[in-house]
């Protein structure tokens, strides 16, 4: 994510226009999302109940529980984009009124996060923001996979010798640190995996326990699980995962495939039954700078069918 361009950057094949890659055309392979020049998105908690076939978001992870969960989630349809530091308020305003965006990551715990310092961050912060009209997507950056491909991630990797108590201990911390901004229960909360060879059995183990351990912790307090990573390493590993019958998947995905139209659906990496309904994101462009009212940002753009935080 648009952690002072730490993500992985993908290849991109052919020419591709400023136009695709700034507000691509989005049809029906968006799930009938529209341009965001022509609609800015929407959130509702009028989401219908989810039969046990419809809940296909971690197969064993269909426990009453989590479907109540999922049943009454915010969930915000449209686009968004994450950045390292939490914008100012007058950025956020300006942006509200000038940009197409309605949803907004915010980088809000996690050892390995980047933004640290987080100088306008505060529950004041939040709550401003969603009154004014934002959709806030709660990003956690803890440790990484043992078999990070990001050098600069390497002195946050999962210890292999205790994943599950790693994975416990900072779901913990993510709850603490959502509830001390006023991200409600009933939020989804991002867990941040930087792209790792997932085709190392060892790796794959180690990071699977620390996920699985994180995730049950969040179900636990009443908060959605939601998991970032790019498409081919993390997103296409819980989706074996997935198929294999493991417990405790996500509740959201987030993929990362640049240079590629928005789109929720026909991801390669996932099966087109899986972590639906509502239940993706796709980040499409990273690391760009957008203007909007006279406010300047290094974004990530996101399309998104999936729950947002939960405030007051």
């Amino acid at each position: 994510m648009s952690e002072k361009s730490t993500f992985i950057r993908y290849v991109l094949s052919g020419a591709l226009t400023l136009t695709g890659l700034l507000f691509p055309a989005v049809g029906a392979d968006a799930q009938g999302l529209t341009s965001p020049k022509r609609s800015i998105g929407s959130a509702s908690s009028d989401v219908p109940e989810f039969s046990a076939s419809q809940v296909s978001s971690g197969t064993s992870r269909t426990s009453r529980a989590s479907r109540t969960l999922r049943a009454a989630a915010r969930v915000y349809k449209g686009y968004g984009f994450d950045t390292c530091q939490a914008p100012a308020l007058a950025t956020m305003t300006a942006w509200l009124t000038s940009s197409p965006y309605r949803a907004v990551g915010i980088y809000f715990g996690g050892r390995a996060r980047a933004c640290k310092s987080q100088v306008n961050l505060s529950p004041s912060w939040v709550s401003e923001t969603t009154s004014a009209g934002w959709n806030l997507l709660p990003i956690y950056v803890g440790s990484q996979s043992p078999c990070v491909t990001g050098s600069n991630k390497n002195p946050y990797r999962i210890p292999t010798a205790s994943p599950t108590a790693q994975g416990t201990s900072e779901g913990k911390d993510a709850i603490t640190a959502a509830a001390a901004l006023g991200l409600d229960p009933g939020s989804a909360l991002y867990l941040d995996m930087e792209a790792y060879d997932y085709t190392d059995k060892g790796c794959a183990k180690t990071t699977l326990k620390f996920v699985q351990a994180w995730n049950k912790q969040l179900l636990a307090a009443g908060y959605l699980s939601g998991f970032y990573s790019s498409a081919d390493s993390g997103i296409r590993h819980l989706e074996n995962s997935r198929k294999a019958g493991e417990p405790y998947m996500p509740d959201v995905v987030w993929f990362a495939r640049w240079g590629v139209a928005a789109s929720l659906t026909g991801e390669a990496s996932l099966d087109s039954s899986a972590w639906t309904p509502h239940a993706r994101i796709h980040q499409y462009h990273g690391s760009v700078s957008e203007t909007h009212g006279g406010k300047k940002l290094s974004i990530d753009r996101d399309l998104i069918d999936a729950p947002v935080a939960v405030v007051g």
